[in-house]
């Protein structure tokens, strides 16, 4: 028995090894297969270098270029107030405003003539007074020269002075009178009404609030890297730059639904960075914001908040690429000519919400991949279908295309829609509107100039007929002019 307990168990092993290793060298063979997944498909575009336009976006508040406080200079109760003197209420230049009761001051002047009528009567008898000293001297026969009590010099001097004090007083007098009718220093609209009939002013109380309405400006905040790209003068001790071409903006405004837009110039940039934000402020400037327009277009009230678009700078030889084409904010995706993925790490010099702007790491046909791919991979194999046009609108401002354009229009000299040195100015002269023509001597001028097609004379006068609309209130076509020579 002692046998087989030991025997049992090594016999029971050395089955189960048996089987196990017969178990081992019977085993089928694993089935192989070979696993060749299909290239990516994608769709590439071969981008090509051009130029874009840079639009500075930014926004401001209206506000009225000229503001002021209407104050009295003289007391007195009000008498009358003009209909258009109330709250929003347009008034020109000269206007009366308000007069304030008079009486007081025709009495002083009554006063004040009387006063100048004695003081001239009591002129007239001293100096008769000092002739006839003069000639009792003469009479005499004496050597000596008459001192000046003797002629009555200094009664004569008082006066004289007293005559010039009671004609100072007489205008004091007239100038009050004058004060008591408040006017319109110049043509403008009521911001705020302080005072009514029967009212009773004295020197230092404010009458009302009122703004120009000639201009409106608004103050739009720049931040530095936005002012690379704004071709503003700057302005040195000792000179005044002419910013009567700047940037072209366009504010744009949404009121109960509608969207309006107003167009202006940039006219100037405030004198220092604002020290909280690092930023700059240029100054939009909208001529005739109150007057009608063919499309009844809304005034562009003081107060309005605008979405304001600038025109900056021209990038040249830069390729403008859809912003979502972006990867990782350094790199896009391009196609070799294997058909394999390659990362290109680009140099972005300008972005908005739509497109960046390369100037570094893409050549002129580089196929970029417009399909997302995810986890792509270096050198992954793609099967790349190539489209002749992007599917999307990308901003772009091709001067080659315009300049060739503008090659291909009819020559004739400076003549009306001619392409030589005239040919721009006859596009302003085209907007000028028929019921509100050049000045004969101007429109002289100008076809003198554009029949010479002399640039020298051309130039100058652009900025004369310019000059001459904006006093009009007329909108030009923007632009700098013919091409230097």
């Amino acid at each position: 028995m002692k046998v087989l307990r030991i025997l049992l168990p090594l016999v029971i092993l050395g089955i189960s090894g048996g089987i196990a290793w017969w178990i081992y060298i019977t085993k089928p063979e694993p089935r192989e297969r070979n696993f060749n997944p299909g290239a990516t498909e994608v769709e590439v575009f071969a981008i090509q270098p051009g130029n874009f336009r840079v639009e500075l976006e930014t926004q401001g508040t209206v506000q009225a270029r000229t503001e002021s406080t209407l104050i009295p200079e003289v007391r007195g109760r009000i008498l009358e107030i003009s209909p258009n003197f109330r709250d929003g209420g347009f008034f020109e230049q000269g206007d009366m405003l308000l007069r304030i009761d008079p009486r007081d001051y025709q009495t002083e002047l009554v006063v004040a003539e009387a006063n100048l009528s004695q003081a001239e009567l009591v002129l007239a008898e001293e100096q008769a007074r000092s002739d006839q000293a003069y000639q009792d001297w003469e009479r005499l026969n004496l050597d000596e020269v008459p001192g000046d009590l003797v002629l009555r010099t200094p009664q004569l001097n008082r006066a004289k002075a007293n005559v010039a004090s009671a004609q100072a007083r007489l205008e004091n007098a007239r100038r009050n009178l004058v004060k008591t009718e408040i006017v319109a220093p110049y043509a403008g609209r009521v911001l705020n009404q302080n005072v009514d009939v029967g009212q009773f002013v004295s020197p230092g109380n404010q009458l009302a609030r009122i703004y120009a309405v000639d201009f409106a400006e608004v103050r739009l905040p720049l931040t530095e890297s936005q002012l690379s790209f704004l071709e503003l003068p700057e302005i040195y001790r000792g000179e005044q730059p002419s910013f009567s071409d700047g940037p072209n903006v366009t504010l744009t405004s949404n009121a109960a639904g509608n969207t309006h837009q107003w167009r202006g110039r940039i006219v100037r940039a405030e004198g220092s960075f604002d020290v909280r934000t690092r930023q700059l402020f240029v100054i939009a400037q909208i001529r005739n914001p109150y007057g009608r327009t063919a499309d009844d277009r809304p005034p562009l009230k003081v107060g309005t908040f605008v979405q304001a678009t600038i025109l900056g700078s021209v990038l040249e030889n830069v390729f403008v690429v859809p912003r979502r084409l972006l990867r990782e904010n350094s790199f896009v995706l391009a196609v070799d000519g294997d058909n394999r993925l390659r990362r290109k790490p680009v140099n972005i010099v300008w972005q908005n919400d739509d497109s960046i702007v390369v100037d570094q790491g893409l050549e002129p046909g580089d196929r970029i991949c417009l399909t997302d791919v995810p986890f792509a991979l270096e050198a992954l194999q793609v099967s790349a279908t190539e489209l002749e046009e992007l599917p999307f609108e990308v901003e772009k401002v091709d001067l080659e295309e315009v300049i060739a354009r503008r090659a291909q229009r009819p020559a004739g000299g400076g003549g009306p829609g001619g392409g030589g040195p005239g040919g721009f100015l006859n596009q302003i002269l085209a907007s000028i509107p028929e019921d509100n023509p050049l000045p004969d001597e101007l429109k002289m001028k100008v076809d003198a100039a554009v029949a010479s097609g002399d640039r020298n004379r051309i130039r100058p006068l652009m900025q004369e007929v310019r000059a001459w609309a904006e006093s009009q209130g007329i909108e030009l076509p923007a632009g700098r002019g013919p091409p230097r020579g």
